[in-house]
């Protein structure tokens, strides 16, 4: 019988543990384990949730007298740690209901009573956080916490929710002592039991209520770690797209600037065109677009660049049809292009041609954007991406959207031209009609 009661206490952990896991793969009750404000409807939620769950291990073991999987005072104690009152309330009398019908009447005030129990630690909580760090190992360190006024608050709770969870079964096992038919517990039923095996029943329901508390906390901050990581890559893309998108305002300004003095005519031309460019920037919040609309972007910003520079500016494609549903990074080229004709051609004599060329290889896409402009001197080809604005921004948005998965090369001879080669995994657009 010994053998057997420990058999069952150890069983009982393992259940706890697997029913926490199976609860916390509901993507609903991991959005609301991430709430500390809750409405009433969702603390009900919450209390049908974890009453479901729990309950079900008191109808199995009402049914196949199995008392292993019978976890309804710790499931009720949790109930209300985590939702409050009327959470602590409803689920230790949702939880009940299996025993009562098996005419366990004392389990409906008892978890009941545990719930609301549940609710009151909740409340005296200094940080509802101090509930997801129960730990029943008192800290040793009695002088940092006694000298310290936040740390005493917090060690204080600490130890009064460890006293809750043993006075609440000290009352399920004193009660069930007095009316066996009428409540559940893992009481020794042999004659003079050790005082240990009591030992060992507390031990097992402070660490029942404690397993789910930190299995649950663990997927509270891989959530929250995965949430901070999307914040700050979309802060890192907007602040990248924010730096590409000023640069070509101020450079085409400049141009109109220059054009109102000579070619008025000319310079309401690049206006109108700058206005379309620019309400296709507001209107896109993307990290991604097809590279069909990459082109025409590009169409648009080489159209405003040819009335400045007329014939001496030509502008090449060799685009693979089946590129152009595939999604690049949005303005990934544009700031390329602008390299090519600000610092590559605009000083060339004779102008020049900027070229581009798309093709798939291998799950791969492949970009390659050129000119046979003056090229770059080795020297300040080496700090091309730490120092020019254009080249280091496209790297690091590279970077931060694909990590290495990504090939950014850039050759340049001087008076030959310069050539930038980029190779990223294949994306297909969600609208391209399928192969």
């Amino acid at each position: 019988m010994p053998e057997e009661h420990l058999f069952v206490l150890m069983i009982r952990l393992g259940v706890v543990a697997s029913l926490a896991s199976i609860l916390v793969r509901s993507g609903r009750f991991k959005r609301m384990l991430l709430r500390e404000e809750r409405t009433l409807n969702q603390r009900l939620l919450l209390a049908l949730s974890l009453s479901t769950i729990f309950g079900a291990g008191v109808l199995i073991r009402v049914v196949q007298q199995y008392k292993a999987v019978d976890l309804g005072l710790e499931g009720s104690l949790v109930a209300g740690l985590l939702g409050g009152y009327v959470t602590g309330l409803v689920s230790g009398a949702l939880i009940a209901l299996p025993a009562v019908f098996h005419h366990e009447y004392l389990a409906l005030p008892l978890l009941v009573g545990v719930g609301a129990m549940g609710g009151l630690l909740r409340d005296g909580a200094p940080d509802t956080e101090e509930i997801w760090r129960f730990s029943p190992v008192v800290d040793l360190s009695l002088y940092r916490v006694f000298s310290r006024r936040h740390d005493r608050y917090r060690a204080g709770f600490q130890l009064l929710f460890l006293l809750a969870i043993l006075f609440a079964e000290f009352l399920r096992l004193g009660l069930s002592h007095v009316w066996r038919e009428r409540l559940f517990s893992i009481y020794p039923s042999w004659t003079n039991p050790h005082p240990l095996y009591f030992v060992a029943v507390y031990a097992t329901t402070v660490i029942a209520v404690m397993l789910p508390l930190k299995i649950w906390n663990n997927t509270r901050n891989e959530t929250k770690i995965e949430e901070q990581s999307r914040l700050l890559l979309q802060a890192r893309m907007d602040a990248l797209s924010r730096q590409i998108h000023p640069h070509f305002l101020f450079n085409t300004l400049n141009t109109v600037s220059s054009l109102i003095r000579t070619d008025p005519q000319q310079a309401r031309a690049v206006v109108y065109k700058l206005s379309n460019i620019l309400r296709r920037l507001l209107r896109k919040q993307e990290n991604f677009n097809p590279l069909a609309e990459e082109l025409d972007f590009i169409d648009d910003y080489l159209s405003i660049e040819m009335i400045r520079f007329g014939d001496k500016l030509r502008f090449e494609k060799e685009v693979d049809p089946a590129t152009l549903d595939r999604l690049v990074p949005s303005m990934l080229l544009q700031p390329l292009i602008e390299n090519c004709v600000k610092h590559g051609l605009s000083s060339k004599v004779d102008g020049g041609v900027v070229r581009f060329r798309s093709s798939l290889r291998d799950g791969r896409l492949l970009l390659l954007v050129e000119d046979d402009g003056v090229g770059i001197p080795e020297v300040k080809l080496a700090t091309l991406r730490e120092q020019g604005i254009g080249v280091s921004n496209v790297d690091e948005r590279l970077k931060v959207l694909f990590g290495a998965d990504y090939r950014m090369r850039i050759d340049s001879q001087p008076g030959h031209g310069t050539r930038i080669e980029i190779e990223i995994p294949e994306l297909q657009s969600s609208l391209a009609p399928a192969s």
